[in-house]
């Protein structure tokens, strides 16, 4: 477990990620954290549940319309 110490930043309160845990979430500077309320906490994560919803949609279209997008394609 890492404890992470909440500070002052500008107006706002936050903490800092160390590089481990940025390098364990496969994550880098200016991307974005999801934070989840989960039945015993919270957790944080990279994973984004709306752009999922979206590539399930996106799926569902390249499927009915495959003849189509392949037409487009050529």
């Amino acid at each position: 477990m890492t404890a992470l110490k909440l500070t002052q930043i500008g107006n706002s309160v936050g903490f800092i990620v160390p590089k481990e845990l940025l390098a364990r979430l496969k994550a880098d500077k200016g991307d974005s954290l999801f934070v989840r309320e989960v039945p015993n906490g919270f957790t944080v994560t990279t994973y984004d549940p709306e752009f999922e919803s979206q590539m399930d949609a996106a799926r569902a279209i390249m499927k009915k319309r495959r003849a189509v997008l392949h037409e487009l394609a050529k």
